[in-house]
């Protein structure tokens, strides 16, 4: 079978799993600074991953998505790594969990006080819960 081309490489690994390692036209992921497409050719670059959704454009199996929290990505032009802190399904998500989760980053946050390190804590947790309610009701 002859290889595609202008396809990238995408391939997102958990320290438990790797999710999957496929190709697609592009991708779309979340970094610390906001959401970023990547295509192939792309310049070479590392970034820190925000919580969000990652999804995959012209894959094997059509657009799939995965909800990602925290980790690196590294971009080559033909390549696509994305290393996660956790990444699930959006189906896979404990939706009650994750409001849980956020009421306990809002209690964290009105509690931080004065404290840099527990206001920027408190607001990781809860954009993280965020991210993963979003995801999971999202269609």
């Amino acid at each position: 079978m002859a290889e595609q081309t202008n396809q990238l490489r995408v391939r997102l690994v958990t320290p438990e799993r790797t999710l999957f390692e496929h190709t697609a036209e592009s991708v779309e992921l979340p970094s610390r600074s906001g959401y970023m497409e990547v295509l192939y050719g792309h310049a070479p670059l590392l970034a820190e991953l925000g919580a969000g959704d990652v999804t995959l454009h012209g894959g094997p199996e059509g657009d799939e998505r995965y909800n990602v929290n925290w980790g690196f990505v590294e971009v080559l032009p033909d390549r696509v790594t994305i290393l996660a802190s956790d990444a699930l399904k959006p189906g896979e998500i404990d939706v009650p969990r994750a409001a849980r989760q956020l009421d306990h980053g809002l209690e964290m946050w009105k509690q931080a006080g004065e404290s840099e390190e527990a206001y920027n804590e408190a607001l990781r947790v809860i954009a993280e819960a965020e991210a993963k309610i979003a995801s999971a009701s999202h269609p």
